[in-house]
C-alpha cells in the first residue's frame, strides 16, 4: 500500500460479473446462485481532480435497460467506486465507464448487484497496489451499497452461495453444485420492482411456515450439491412466493404449472423471471416446452450453466486477472 497515492491516470481495468438468482424457493434473503449472463464493462481513470473539484465522469451504456441509465455521478456503478474509494480514503480520479449489460434489467437476475459488485471490483482494480481489499471488504463494501448480501455474495464469489449477517458484518459460504442441476431461466418482457414486489411481504408469518422454509431450505443445500432427485420438494416455498403473486400473475402461473409437470421452478429474485433447476438438457427442453404453452406471456428461454468463478477485475496494460 503506498501512502498518499493516487491512481494513475489511464490506468484501465476490465470487469465481467455474473447474473444471479437470489432466494432460490425457500430460501429467501440467504440463498443465491450465480448463472452465465453477464454485464462486461471497462473503466478507466481520468485525471484526479483537485481539491475541490468535481471528478470527470463519462459513461457509455449498451445492452439490456441502457436507454434508464444515468450517465452521470449517480450511475449506480461509479457510486459503487465512489464509494470504495471513499472508504479507504483515497481520492476518486475521474472515471470513464463503458457497460455492456447482458444481465436483464428488472427481472429479478440481480441487475443492481451486479452494477455494485462491478464497481467494487472495479474500485479494487484500479487501487491496485495503493490499497487492500480482501474478500471480506468486498462483501462488505458491496453490502453496505445493495442492502443484503444474498445477490452480491455469488455475484462476487460464483456458485452456490449462502449468506447471512453476523457480528462482524456480511459473511458467506460458496458451495460447488451438483453437476447434474442445468438451470433454466425464463424471462419475460415485462419488468418488476424489487421494492414493490418486498412491499407484499408480510411483517409476521405462521411459525408452521416459517418451519416449513427451514426444513426445505435446508433439504435445498443437500438438493444441489448432492441428490438433485429432491430438487422439486426442496424448491417449495411459503415465505414470500405466494404474497408476491398478485402482483405478477403470469410469473405465478408458469412456476404452478412448471411444479405440477414435476419441475422444481421458482420465482428467481423478486420476479418477475422464473429459474427452472432442471436434471439435465433434456429435461430443460421439456420445460421450455411447458413454458410456451402454460401461460400467454412470451418467455425467452435461456438455458445457462451455473457460473462457479463470479466477478472478475483484469488490469488491462497488465493483463493480470483475478476475481476479485
Amino acid at each position: 500500500m503506498e501512502d498518499g497515492a493516487v491512481v494513475p491516470e489511464g490506468r484501465s481495468v476490465e470487469v465481467t460479473v455474473p447474473a444471479t438468482s437470489a432466494n432460490l424457493g425457500p430460501g429467501f434473503d440467504t440463498l443465491g446462485l450465480a448463472v452465465s449472463m453477464y454485464d462486461e464493462l471497462e473503466v478507466t481513470a481520468l485525471a484526479t481532480p483537485a481539491a475541490g473539484e468535481q471528478a470527470r465522469i463519462e459513461v457509455e451504456v449498451s445492452g439490456s435497460g441502457a436507454e434508464e441509465i444515468a450517465r452521470d455521478a449517480t450511475n449506480l456503478v461509479i457510486r459503487s467506486i465512489a464509494h470504495v474509494f471513499s472508504d479507504v480514503g483515497r481520492p476518486m480520479p475521474g472515471i470513464r465507464l463503458v457497460a455492456r449489460n447482458g444481465v436483464p434489467h428488472g427481472r429479478g437476475l440481480g441487475s443492481s448487484g451486479a452494477a455494485v459488485v462491478a464497481g467494487v471490483l472495479a474500485a479494487k482494480g484500479l487501487l491496485d497496489g495503493i490499497a487492500d481489499l480482501d474478500d471480506d471488504a468486498l462483501l462488505r463494501l458491496a453490502t453496505e451499497l445493495e442492502g443484503h448480501p444474498d445477490n452480491v455474495a455469488p455475484a462476487l464469489f460464483g456458485g452456490l452461495t449462502i449468506a447471512w449477517t453476523g457480528e462482524q458484518g456480511p459473511r458467506h459460504k460458496k458451495l460447488l453444485v451438483h453437476r447434474g442441476v442445468s438451470p433454466l431461466v425464463l424471462v419475460p418482457g415485462y419488468t418488476m420492482s424489487t421494492k414493490a414486489a418486498r412491499s407484499l411481504q408480510p411483517e409476521q408469518v405462521p411459525s408452521a411456515d416459517a418451519v416449513f422454509n427451514v426444513s426445505r431450505s435446508a433439504l435445498l443445500i443437500a438438493a444441489l450439491t448432492q441428490s438433485p432427485d429432491v430438487l422439486l420438494d426442496a424448491t417449495d416455498d411459503r415465505l414470500h412466493q405466494d404474497y408476491r403473486a398478485p402482483a405478477m400473475p403470469e410469473t405465478s402461473r408458469l412456476v404452478r404449472a412448471l411444479r405440477a409437470e414435476g419441475f422444481a421452478a421458482v420465482v428467481s429474485g423478486a420476479g418477475p423471471s422464473v429459474l427452472v433447476l432442471c436434471d439435465g438438457p433434456g429435461s430443460r427442453m421439456d420445460a421450455a416446452r411447458v413454458a410456451e404453452e402454460a401461460t400467454d406471456t412470451p418467455w425467452e428461454h435461456r438455458a445457462v450453466a451455473v457460473d462457479v468463478r463470479g466477478g472478475t477485475v483484469r488490469n488491462r496494460a497488465e493483463g493480470s486477472s483475478s476475481r476479485s
